[in-house]
């Protein structure tokens, strides 16, 4: 048995291995950059710029709004949005009276926002109007009270509350509803201790669940990345925001930029390399979170040595492995500095990463933050020595409170106060980290976790279905993608194509979830208990 914490002897210079995380709240942090950099720019989209007073106006206007509509401390509000002004307004106007955010990814179907809304418990839905088709069809099968649609046109002028020149036809959008009320929300006491956000995960297994992160869990993750970008500049930092703000990643980042008092930078369409680089231009951008299909795509645009990365300072890859080509090739290219970092829902989400200055290792993923032990432990919970892979661990003020009304799934993974992350990792002599093979049925799509399990339950919706079984397959270029084993009923064999059931998961599941393979099977492997062997079906494919 070793002592795992020897890492913290590789801190960068002026990195503490310890910070305070004071007492304070999502709503504090916005209200001290407002009166830090009340005519700085906040937000920048496709040219136009909000200040940090008139981002103020906006959640007070919301905050009020929500109020008026019953919203209390404790009530769940959901949001649906692409990276706009408006998530970030609505977000945190849902905090101000201390609601409960939570945030449904753009690429959903029906079946999915229902889900979540039902299992959230949210009271309103916020969403841009261009989802309606896949909301409208579910909403009233939900415990949603009012449903707003909200137009992105106000936030494509210098003020978005300013009256508008034409009036519009149809149901007022919710822009419309907050500029009749004056920005003056009640005062609500928030501890840092009550819930801000329920983000949902697979987690190590199963289906979505909840992850109660509470403001305390999200300003500690946020004074953890402040410590560790060394040479930050509070007030001159503009943060581009390629990765969707609905995931906790991005989420972070978008709340450790308001901390900043930075500008943040949105991208519209982040599979465009050729937007990202008009932004990080435009910008001056000088810190970009992203994943490595992101870094990977930028390297591969033809006319990247045309244009002048010079203002990035930091970039930071998560949400799966950076190879280290990527890495090398992008440095090359850009001058920047990229690093790789690890985390995941339950930890609000950052655990560890590799330091910006000196003593990185590329191929690990780092080591932890300040204030996060780690270590490496077989089932029974022994810490294993150095090199020996075992599941990794880890515990912090950020990690999670539990996962909202599932204490089985809580009690599973929290115990004895540490984290178990369902992530196998090795320790190396100088207590650097890397990840030697997920969970074992999850899959990793283009960085997004896909659940087996969950499109499994979504593909029993559609009728010609007996059984299905999902698993990651290698697909001819070399990289994990999405297969579905079907077994249909027999009054639809001959009469349903593998191709009818990859266009039907296309039409109801979201981009990063539906199977792009498909194979008819007359029966799916199971225990005799029932549970599908999806090992079974994973050594098929090795086979072929």
């Amino acid at each position: 048995m070793s002592d795992q914490k020897i890492y913290q002897k590789f801190y960068p210079e002026g990195v503490p291995k310890e910070i305070d995380i004071p007492d304070k709240t999502l709503v504090d942090v916005v209200e001290e950059s407002v009166a830090n950099y009340p005519d700085n720019p906040a937000t920048y989209y496709m040219g136009f710029q909000l200040t940090y007073t008139q981002l103020k106006d906006l959640i007070d206007r919301t905050a009020t709004k929500l109020t008026e509509l019953g919203i209390k401390k404790g009530d769940c509000v959901a949001i649906q949005f692409a990276n706009t002004p408006s998530f970030i307004a609505y977000y945190h106007g849902i905090l101000k009276i201390g609601g409960v955010v939570t945030a449904l990814s753009p690429l959903f179907k029906s079946l999915e926002v229902k889900r979540q809304l039902n299992d959230s418990e949210a009271k309103i839905y916020i969403g841009w109007e261009g989802f309606s088709g896949v909301v409208d069809p579910i909403i009233e099968e939900t415990g949603v009270e009012y449903k707003f649609e909200s137009n992105l046109a106000p936030y494509l002028s210098p003020d978005p509350m300013a009256p508008p020149e034409f009036e519009m036809g149809g149901e007022p959008t919710f822009e419309d509803v907050i500029r009749e009320v004056e920005p003056n929300p009640p005062e609500v006491s928030i501890d840092p201790d009550d819930i801000a956000l329920l983000q949902y995960t697979g987690g190590t297994t199963g289906f979505p669940k909840g992850a109660m992160l509470t403001h305390r869990n999200l300003v500690a993750n946020i004074l953890q990345a402040y410590a560790w970008f060394i040479d930050k500049s509070p007030g001159e930092e503009t943060l581009l925001a390629a990765l969707p703000f609905y995931h906790i990643f991005m989420g972070t980042m978008m709340n450790f930029g308001l901390y900043l008092g930075a500008q943040i930078a949105l991208v519209f369409n982040p599979r465009e390399a050729h937007e990202i680089i008009e932004v990080i231009e435009a910008t001056q951008a000088t810190l970009f979170p992203g994943v490595a299909a992101i870094f990977n795509n930028l390297n591969n645009y033809e006319k990247i040595k045309e244009h002048d990365f010079s203002s990035l300072k930091y970039c930071i890859s998560g949400a799966g492995p950076l190879p280290k080509d990527v890495w090398k090739r992008f440095e090359e290219l850009t001058g920047a500095k990229l690093r790789e970092g690890y985390g995941l829902t339950e930890m609000s989400p950052f655990v560890t990463a590799n330091p910006f200055q000196e003593n990185f290792k590329i191929g690990s993923i780092g080591i932890p933050f300040p204030n996060t032990d780690v270590k490496i432990c077989d089932p029974e919970g022994n810490t294993l020595d150095i090199g020996e892979i075992g599941e990794l661990v880890c515990r912090g003020p950020q990690m999670m409170k539990g996962y909202y009304k599932r204490e089985k799934e809580t009690a599973n993974t929290i115990k004895d106060g540490w984290l178990w992350t369902g992530d196998l990792a090795e320790m190396d002599e100088d207590g650097y980290l890397a990840i030697r093979e997920r969970v074992k049925n999850m899959i990793k799509y283009k960085g997004h976790s896909v659940y087996p399990t969950e499109v499994e339950d979504l593909l029993y919706n559609y009728e010609p279905i007996k059984e299905c079984a999902v698993i990651g397959i290698i697909d001819d270029e070399g990289k994990e993608n999405i297969k579905a084993y079907i077994s249909l009923k027999d009054e639809f064999e001959g009469k349903v194509s593998e191709q009818d059931i990859i266009d039907w998961s296309k039409e109801n599941m979201g981009f990063e979830k539906y199977p792009r393979f498909v194979e008819f099977i007359n029966e799916i492997p199971k225990t005799i208990v029932g549970k599908v062997l999806h090992r079974e079906l994973r050594e098929k494919e090795q086979q072929k």
